[in-house]
C-alpha cells in the first residue's frame, strides 16, 4: 500500500504450509504475514533455533516480513497457574523471535473468564498478570497487542479500556478487531472511539449481527468502511491492516475459539483458504480505494 497503511495476514487462513502461504501472498503483492502457524505447527510451539533454521531463511527467500506474531499468549483460565508459568516462558522465546525477525508486535489476549462470574471482578488479577506478560516483553523492546477476543476479559469496549489505561505502557496496546466486537454485542464505531488513542494494529474481519457469522470484509455489521476511513483520514492511523478473513473452515480454527469453532463461519464463502483469503485481500482495497 504505502509506508504508511501496510497490508498483512493471517496467513495459515490460507494454508497449514508456510511455503503454499508464501506462494499465494507474494503473488497478490503483499510484503508481510501476520506468523499464527506453519507447517502445521502455531508459532508459540517453536524454538528460537526451530525458527532460525526452518522459518526465517525461507521468509527472506520470499522477500516476505512478519507484522506481528500471532500468539496465543493469554488465552487460558485467569486461575490457570501453571499455564501462566508456561507461556511466560513461551513469551520470552517469541520476543526473542520477534527480534530475529526485525518485528515488533505479538498479538495476545486477556485470559478466559470462569463461565457465569462477572468478569470485572477480576479486573485486578487480570491486569497483575498482564503486567507480568508486559514485563517480559519490555525487556525484548517488544510491544504485546491485546486482541478484543469473545469471552476474554477484554472483550469488550469498556473494559479493553480499563487494560490500556491502567497499565499505561508502552510495550502493551491495542490490536482492534470489527468482528469480535459484533460478536459480542457492541458497536464497533463506539469502541474505536473508546480505544483508538491505544490501537496500534488493525484486523480485518468482519461479522453479522443475530448469527455472529463471519463474513466478508465491508459486507458485515463492523462498520469497517465507515471506521478505516476515520482511522485513516481523521485519526492519523498508521500501520498494518491484517487480514483475518474467517471465510472458509481451516486447520488452526478449532484451537482458536472457546467451543463451537464452526459456528462463525456457517458455510465456506470460497472454495479453498487461498481463494478466501484473495476475496479479503480484494475487498480490502476496493475499501481503500474508495477512502
Amino acid at each position: 500500500m504505502t509506508d504508511k497503511i501496510m497490508i498483512s495476514g493471517f496467513a495459515d487462513e490460507i494454508d497449514p504450509q508456510l511455503d503454499v502461504q508464501l506462494k499465494v501472498v507474494k503473488a497478490l503483492g503483499m510484503e508481510h504475514i501476520c506468523l499464527r502457524a506453519a507447517d502445521g505447527k502455531g508459532i508459540a510451539d517453536y524454538s528460537v533455533e526451530e525458527f532460525q533454521e526452518r522459518i526465517l531463511p525461507r521468509l527472506k527467500a520470499a522477500g516476505i516480513k512478519i507484522s506481528s506474531l500471532g500468539s496465543p499468549i493469554g488465552k487460558i483460565g485467569i486461575h490457570d497457574e501453571d499455564a501462566y508459568a508456561t507461556q511466560l516462558e513461551q513469551l520470552d522465546t517469541l520476543c526473542r523471535i520477534c527480534n530475529l525477525a526485525d518485528c515488533k508486535y505479538i498479538r495476545m489476549f486477556s485470559f478466559w473468564m470462569p463461565k457465569g462470574e462477572d468478569p470485572d471482578s477480576y479486573t485486578d488479577l487480570v491486569l497483575e498478570k498482564l503486567a507480568g506478560f508486559a514485563k517480559v516483553a519490555e525487556k525484548y523492546g517488544v510491544i504485546l497487542i491485546h486482541e478484543n477476543e469473545k469471552d476474554i476479559y477484554g472483550d469488550i469496549g469498556r473494559r479493553c479500556k480499563v487494560i490500556l489505561d491502567r497499565l499505561a505502557s508502552p510495550h502493551f496496546k491495542a490490536a482492534f478487531d470489527f468482528a469480535n466486537f459484533v460478536q459480542c454485542g457492541e458497536d464497533p464505531a463506539e469502541c474505536w472511539e473508546l480505544l483508538k488513542e491505544h490501537v496500534v494494529y488493525i484486523h480485518i474481519k468482519d461479522a453479522v449481527h443475530g448469527n455472529n457469522e463471519n463474513v466478508l470484509c465491508g459486507t458485515g455489521d463492523g462498520k469497517i468502511p465507515q471506521l478505516l476511513k476515520q482511522a485513516i483520514r481523521q485519526d492519523g492511523y498508521e500501520g498494518f491492516l491484517t487480514l483475518e478473513p474467517h471465510l472458509v473452515l481451516f486447520a488452526t480454527l478449532q484451537s482458536l475459539e472457546t467451543e463451537d469453532a464452526a459456528k462463525v463461519i456457517a458455510h465456506n464463502k470460497a472454495k479453498d483458504g487461498a481463494e478466501g483469503f484473495t476475496m479479503q485481500f480484494n475487498a480490502l482495497q476496493e475499501i481503500l480505494k474508495a477512502i
